[in-house]
């Protein structure tokens, strides 16, 4: 594994005490993710993030393939196993905006109606073979930063993930 990621990752843990207590759920299973994401999506990790989801600690991979594609891989950090993967588009790519049915102006009500703060990023995603949808990454009003996605073919609101650390710029 990348030895500037695991000096990173070290010093962000010791460097941010107050996020230390939620960084102790992600130990171990760095590298089988790492190395799993990379087996299915050669190229860059661009950054890496340690997040819980329900409770449970994940890790989230964005590669920059060699493929020339976007990847977005999300991995149990217990296990090591891909938990999925998705492929970041452009606002225009025509594989979203084809299946898209939802706003995204709707899109951005619905995640702020429930999860109120601001709004820090904005992703289209390509999930599987047919499903699409609006990734926003929200500040909360406490400080937390969430991610969370909106169907964007039925409007539907996933639960959130809780990033805990984020090493690298998107």
């Amino acid at each position: 594994m990348n030895k500037k990621i695991i000096v990173a990752l070290l010093v962000s843990l010791f460097a941010a005490p107050g996020v230390y207590a939620e960084a102790e759920q992600h130990k171990g299973a760095i590298d089988n993710c790492v190395k799993s994401a990379l087996d299915g999506h050669p190229g860059d990790v661009i950054t890496l993030r340690a997040e819980t989801e329900g409770g449970k600690p994940q890790y989230e991979l964005d590669i920059h393939g060699k493929d020339g594609k976007h990847w977005e891989v999300e991995c149990d950090a217990v296990s090591g196993k891909i938990i999925e993967t998705e492929r970041e588009v452009a606002v225009d790519d025509p594989e979203f905006t084809s299946k898209a049915k939802v706003r995204l102006d709707a899109a951005i009500k619905t995640a702020l109606d429930k999860y109120p703060g601001n709004i820090m990023k904005i992703e289209y995603e390509i999930e599987g073979e047919a499903g699409v949808a609006y990734e926003f990454d929200i500040k909360s009003a406490d400080g937390k930063m969430l991610e969370v996605e909106v169907d964007a073919i039925t409007g539907k609101l996933s639960d959130p993930e809780q990033v805990i650390y984020q090493i690298g710029l998107d």
